[in-house]
């Protein structure tokens, strides 16, 4: 006799509410630009684990289809966020985010 385990939503919804607290709480600590562009993507993923997991428990695709369109936006983000990063970090090695006047040409 097999014992099915079955995790419900509620557990995925306490994942996603942990690691989007997680990135929240790197974004508000740190100040270096790489670390905060990661923790902004963790909070993405975040959001797309609860979109996941309310659209199973509905039974729609929605949840997948919000999914699809924010993986859309993060990897322009990725494209985009990443570049002007890594041309400022490349200016000045130990530059943190206050130092936007770097951005100036």
């Amino acid at each position: 006799m097999t014992l099915a385990l079955t995790i419900g939503t509620e557990y995925y919804l306490a994942l996603s509410a942990l690691l989007f607290t997680i990135g929240a709480g790197g974004l508000l600590v740190r100040r270096n630009p790489l670390i905060m562009f990661m923790c902004i993507e963790l909070m993405l993923n975040a959001a797309n684990l609860a979109f996941v997991s309310f659209g199973k428990e509905m039974g729609d695709l929605g949840g997948q289809l919000s999914v699809l369109f924010v993986l859309v936006v993060a990897a322009a983000e990725v494209v985009i966020g990443l570049a002007i990063v890594v041309a400022v970090m490349r200016r000045r090695p130990k530059a943190s985010i206050d130092e936007v006047s770097v951005l100036r040409g």
